[in-house]
């Protein structure tokens, strides 16, 4: 893990897509600011983990445990 220290206003890049900026430090708080391409999804890590617990549940779940889908005949 790289472990740099940035003051409100100043930037890290990563690559040439991604910019995160430091908006506001308030305490313990921090405000970010993150540019990237609209293809690039951004998400809060514990959203991220739920997403990726809904699609591990999914992927072990038998097709007859999947509600149906519009003009299924079942």
């Amino acid at each position: 893990m790289l472990v740099i220290a940035r003051k409100p206003g100043e930037r890290i890049c990563l690559g040439d897509d991604i910019t995160v900026t430091v908006l506001e430090i308030n305490g313990s708080s921090v405000r970010l600011g993150l540019e990237a391409p609209p293809e690039v999804q951004i998400f809060r890590q514990e959203i991220w983990l739920a997403i990726k617990a809904e699609n591990q549940a999914a992927a072990r779940s038998a097709i007859s445990e999947l509600p149906p889908t519009k003009g299924s005949s079942t």
